[in-house]
């Protein structure tokens, strides 16, 4: 892998989520989320990447769940994508910023619309008593809606994180891995090979 090393890790990374979404049987773009609450515990889950550019990687969500609410007061962020089929691994780090509204309301508007209805319904990692009641949710409103565009609710968007750090991590035999990790120097990045 040293020839990566000079190489930019936005392009490197697209690469190897296009190989991946050639060779992984269901979402290529899961990737490990991870954040930190206002008390030091950290956490985790699996979400999806829904934008990748040059300014970094955005996922969206409820910004009244538990991750929206820790993003909100810790705007670190950590994200890990494994790649089984591959052997491979990309860890990215670096502070979160929002996405635009237009942004938020374009991918908001490209899903399901249940599952735009279910964004709208779901009041994401709060206490819900029974799955029924979701359900009775989800009907109301969309007898409410009828034929109408649903309307992106105002607590559901997005976060970008915008990296300053991408480790990329491929399989080797005996466990000799190899590692080249990508450091953001002002406009620049600087790769350098890490020890299995």
């Amino acid at each position: 892998m040293d020839e990566i090393r000079t190489r930019d890790p936005i392009d490197l990374f697209g690469e190897w989520l296009a190989e991946a979404e050639a060779n992984e049987p269901n979402d290529a773009n899961a990737m490990c989320l991870a954040t930190v609450g206002a008390n030091g515990q950290p956490s985790s889950r699996m979400v999806l990447l829904k934008g990748l550019d040059r300014r970094g990687f955005a996922f969206y969500t409820n910004l009244g769940s538990r991750k929206g609410g820790e993003l909100s007061v810790n705007r670190n962020a950590a994200l890990c994508f494994h790649w089984k089929s591959l052997r491979r691994q990309v860890r990215v780090e670096g502070p979160v910023e929002p996405v635009t509204e237009a942004e938020a309301d374009a991918y908001f508007h490209s899903r399901a619309r249940i599952s735009q209805i279910g964004a709208v319904a779901s009041d994401q990692s709060r206490p819900l008593d029974s799955r029924a009641i979701l359900e009775a949710r989800v009907a109301k409103i969309e007898a409410e809606l009828g034929g109408a565009e649903v309307p992106r609710p105002a607590n559901w968007s997005g976060f970008r994180v915008v990296p300053h750090a991408i480790e990329f991590w491929k399989d080797g035999a005996y466990r000799l891995h190899d590692r080249i990790l990508f450091i953001r120097e002002g406009m620049e990045w600087r790769a350098e090979r890490l020890y299995p």
